[in-house]
């Protein structure tokens, strides 16, 4: 014989003042219960509830451990080697502009983050035959080398950090540029990427040939499409100078081959590839050992080159310093500016620095003695 089962409803939400007041036996009167079971009820209820809480508590903690944790991560990978620097700039030491109380707001906030020096630097520890040289620690923020970095000096091909620097913030690099007799319009002899009239490459592909390659036709063309004539982006080059502070800096052309009213300095160079490290473009092109490029003749036809680069780190030409590694960099060589050269470099725990050597009396001499410059990031 079946038997009926009551089953007994599960009360709602009942305040704890409810369930404790003299009217806790006429809710449990009301939903079937004994006292014991009303009370059971209640202690299951508050358990439920305390866990809750705990869980909550639990989850908060957690939540901030991973913040924390993801902070670190983030500093770690993308904060510990970055490139900002804090020293404060003197602007009557460095740039000369003279009235130092008036300037010194803007200078400040202009050159925080940059290496700064007012003299020579550690020139009693090594003795350089070239110009001009200075290594700049860019974690630091320090000059651990200077050697007359504020003298004008030609700079030759080390022109083209510039032209790329005003290339990429003004150009698009996707732009097919159609070449034109202005790359003809360039020194005999000099070095050159080898392309001709007519011929059809992208301004990406021009800026790895002006880099890699150190083509001054190249540099003809990019300051011909992007400024619409040569002599419209050399004022853009210049403009483009001063703004990040390379005052000592005066450009009349986009490669660097000799002439009159054309010179900058080695710490103005500094300002220029450091403002060009910002850029993805720039840093890709100064890495490589070589770069192949395939574009189109004027007849329509398929051609295709393979560029090498200039530095003798990358070629084999050079004994690599001890302990660190080059990351790339840009040369220059002409009779009145000597060799050349500025380099990203490297030591193992990825600290980075800029080194620059300014007419140095050949490529030999060069390379020893950057060398030679960089061996003191070890000592100082």
């Amino acid at each position: 014989m079946a038997r009926d089962v009551q089953v007994k409803k599960r009360p709602g939400k009942v305040s704890k003042k409810q369930r404790d007041s003299a009217d806790a036996r006429r809710y449990a009167a009301e939903y079937g219960y004994t006292q014991r079971e009303w009370r059971r009820i209640n202690e299951q209820d508050a358990r439920e509830r305390r866990a809750v809480r705990r869980l909550g508590a639990v989850m908060l903690v957690l939540l901030a451990a991973a913040a924390v944790l993801g902070y670190l991560v983030w500093y770690t990978i993308f904060r510990s080697h970055d490139y900002n620097m804090m020293m404060e700039y003197d602007s009557a030491s460095v740039y000369a502009l003279g009235n130092a109380d008036l300037e010194a707001d803007l200078a400040k906030g202009f050159a925080e983050d940059l290496c700064v020096v007012d003299s020579d630097q550690n020139t009693d520890m090594l003795a350089l035959g070239a110009l001009s040289a200075g290594l700049f620690d860019l974690t630091d923020q320090k000059v651990l080398y200077a050697k007359d970095i504020y003298s004008r000096r030609s700079p030759a091909s080390l022109t083209k950090i510039m032209t790329a620097l005003t290339a990429i913030k003004y150009g698009r690099l996707d732009d097919i540029v159609t070449v034109t007799d202005t790359a003809l319009d360039i020194e005999y002899g000099s070095s050159v990427c080898d392309i001709r009239p007519g011929d059809q490459l992208s301004l990406r592909q021009l800026l790895y040939g002006l880099l890699i390659a150190s083509g001054n036709d190249a540099a003809m063309m990019i300051a011909e499409h992007v400024g619409g004539s040569v002599d419209a982006f050399v004022e853009l080059m210049n403009r483009e100078a001063a703004s990040i502070g390379a005052t000592r800096t005066h450009f009349v052309n986009p490669h660097g081959l000799t002439a009159e009213d054309h010179y900058t300095c080695l710490y103005d160079l500094y300002l220029m590839f450091r403002e060009a490290m910002n850029s993805d473009v720039f840093m890709d092109i100064i890495s490589r050992k070589n770069y192949y490029a395939e574009y189109r003749r004027e007849d329509g036809t398929a051609a295709a080159v393979t560029w090498e680069s200039t530095i003798h780190y990358f070629t084999g030409e050079a004994a690599l310093p001890d302990d660190i590694i080059i990351y790339g960099g840009k040369t220059g060589t002409t009779d009145d500016a000597g060799a050349c050269l500025f380099v990203l470099a490297k030591d193992l725990y990825g600290n980075p620095y800029i080194g620059g050597i300014m007419h140095a009396a050949d490529k030999d001499v060069l390379y020893s003695e950057m060398n030679g410059m960089l061996s003191l990031v070890f000592y100082l």
